[in-house]
């Protein structure tokens, strides 16, 4: 399948006709050998992600940048993309959306027939426009297997660069939220907030670039 281009949204297999039977995302190594744990905070509780610096440096770096400038406070989680056939299945997919006063610059994109790192149960990857290098603060967590999302031949696919490690219930009940709109009907009727994200290992690196988003318009 290709993705259909839609600004920072896009991303493959938008018809999920089934899911491939889930398995339970691999525990990754503790902190100390290349995994950073980010603790995100939504409306609907929390979530514990575990980054892989090592295997997926470049993709990893630019999510903790996001997270390390606050870039990710006060953003939603906005897409839920439920299996046709199992609804318990999908991904959900939250960011910056196309806020430009929020985005960083472009990095290289890091197949996953590179990283080693696929699309399994739990598994947190950056949602990207048509062509491989233009993923930015947009991502997306898998629910099942989707191994359609991983690179392949001249498919590209998409980075993971992670796993939940805690609040995977938290996904499921966004995943299960009603839906409509475009993107096929899969945009969450009441998107959820993004309160913030922090690092839970070592400290913050913000970006030091300006932060027009916080600027109050009204003065």
């Amino acid at each position: 399948m290709r993705p259909i281009p839609r600004l920072l949204l896009a991303l493959t297999a938008l018809t999920l006709t089934g899911p491939t039977i889930a398995r339970p995302a691999k525990k990754p190594p503790g902190p100390g050998a290349g995994i950073v744990r980010v603790r995100m905070v939504t409306a609907d509780g929390p979530i514990i992600l575990a980054l892989d610096t090592r295997r997926a440096p470049v993709t990893s770096a630019n999510f903790l940048s996001y997270v390390d400038d606050g870039r990710f406070d006060g953003a939603v989680i906005y897409r839920s993309a439920r299996s046709r056939n199992a609804q318990q299945y999908g991904f959900i997919q939250g960011g910056i959306r196309t806020d430009a006063r929020r985005i960083l610059p472009p990095f290289k994109h890091e197949r996953t027939d590179q990283t080693g790192l696929h699309h399994v149960d739990g598994t947190i990857s950056m949602a990207r426009r048509t062509e491989p290098n233009s993923a930015g603060g947009n991502f997306f967590i898998t629910v099942g297997a989707l191994p359609s999302f991983d690179a392949k031949g001249d498919f590209p696919g998409y980075a993971a660069f992670g796993h939940v490690v805690g609040g995977m219930d938290t996904v499921k009940r966004i995943l299960a939220q009603p839906t409509g709109g475009s993107m096929r009907g899969q945009m969450l009727l009441k998107p959820i907030k993004v309160i913030n994200a922090r690092r839970l290992d070592g400290p913050a690196r913000p970006t030091g670039l300006v932060k027009p988003w916080l600027v109050d318009r009204k003065k």
